[in-house]
């Protein structure tokens, strides 16, 4: 079963608040919700229970990243850690002219996303399954998309060391995170030289109606990342960089 009527409210005004017209997209996000709900009984892909949620923690949520100048047009994005596919399933529905890879190290994750990307008929969407620290020294994957997107919830240092290897020069990494990155961000300067980048800016805006507040930390990718980065797959989260 697809979005209920109360869904379908919550997604349609939550988008009116992010300055986004949902309603196009209606069937695409109710069959997507419809796939979430009947794989998660199998491989337990999500711990949001109850529709409300994934509609505002996994859908709306998503789609704050559009709320930045950032995803217009043919852009090829990668999707860091995806997960289920949040947030790139939801940029695709919303902005089919991106080019989206959605890479994540588990393997039932990325099958279901390739599950969803065929269900939803997504052309230029791509499940990539594999290690980030691995898949970044890759000359396909090297500095080849102009934006990077996380929603993981590693610290930016961490963050930072693994993605901004697969952004390219004059390309941006955007980190979506909670409410409390005063201190990440006070770190990030001793990294961020280190590996390209720069921090450009910080966007804080509430999540509708869970009134939570939502990060969007923006960091420009200004010179090539050293190849010794990112160091071997473990490394960045036991001694990150800051």
């Amino acid at each position: 079963m697809g979005l209920s009527p109360r869904g379908r409210e919550v997604l349609l005004q939550g988008g009116v608040v992010l300055g986004l017209d949902l309603e196009p997209h209606l069937p695409a996000f109710s069959r997507l919700y419809q796939l979430l709900m009947e794989a998660n009984r199998r491989h337990n892909l999500t711990a949001l229970r109850t529709e409300e949620e994934v509609v505002v923690k996994h859908f709306l949520d998503s789609l704050t990243l559009l709320t930045l100048p950032l995803f217009e047009g043919p852009v090829r994005v990668l999707d860091l850690g995806t997960g289920a596919g949040f947030p790139g399933l939801p940029l695709k529905i919303v902005r089919p002219e991106l080019e989206v890879t959605l890479l994540d190290a588990t393997q039932k994750k990325v099958a279901f996303v390739a599950e969803a990307v065929e269900a939803l008929g997504l052309k230029g969407a791509y499940p990539l399954w594999g290690r980030a620290e691995e898949l970044a020294h890759r000359p396909e994957h090297r500095e080849a998309y102009a934006r990077v997107v996380a929603r993981a919830v590693a610290s930016l240092c961490v963050l930072a060391e693994i993605g901004l290897p697969f952004a390219a020069l004059g390309g941006a990494m955007v980190a979506q995170k909670g409410p409390r990155v005063e201190e990440e961000l006070s770190r990030l300067p001793q990294a961020l030289p280190l590996l390209g980048g720069r921090h450009q800016a910080t966007h804080t805006l509430k999540l509708p109606f869970a009134g939570e507040v939502r990060t969007l930390v923006v960091l420009a990718k200004e010179s090539p990342t050293p190849a010794r980065f990112p160091r071997r797959p473990g490394v960045p989260q036991k001694h990150p960089l800051c």
